[in-house]
């Protein structure tokens, strides 16, 4: 049940995030935070990761939608049989920031990401995330890492 109420919460906190990026946050100006390391900005991702698919959100809205279903489906199974807490966990980011994201798809028609990391490398400097994407990546990362081989 915690696994479960750990992937609400991020869907609940994220889309709080979400919509007071869309209210507070204006278009082509930037918040620094954390000593200029954070920059807090809005931007509206209309395909996947950078985004690829851009021009194509129904088929967007159908992987995500297909994915979610499959890793749902899989993390109750994993959950029954009281898999390895590492991996429900990764479950648990991977499902809360993915429902968020995908919220998002279907309510708005794009993903509203936040914020960006200022870095020496300045290709990466360009990239805007949101709290999701961050728990997608930890989520894979920690199935990865957690998985038995």
């Amino acid at each position: 049940m915690r696994y479960a109420a750990a992937a609400a919460a991020i869907f609940t906190g994220e889309l709080l995030l979400k919509n007071q990026a869309e209210k507070r946050l204006e278009w082509g100006k930037q918040i620094k935070i954390c000593r200029g390391k954070i920059l807090l900005h809005k931007y509206h991702n209309y395909g996947v990761a950078l985004n690829l698919l851009e021009k194509r959100p129904g088929l967007i809205q159908a992987l995500c939608g297909g994915m979610l279903l499959i890793l749902g489906s899989l993390w109750f199974w994993l959950i029954q049989k009281k898999e390895n807490p590492g991996v429900l966990l990764a479950f648990a980011l991977l499902l809360g920031g993915g429902a968020s994201n995908y919220y998002d798809r279907l309510k708005r028609g794009y993903v509203v990401d936040y914020f960006s990391f200022h870095t020496p490398f300045k290709s990466l400097n360009r990239i805007i995330f949101n709290l999701s994407d961050l728990c997608i990546f930890l989520g894979g990362m920690f199935f990865a890492f957690f998985v038995k081989g």
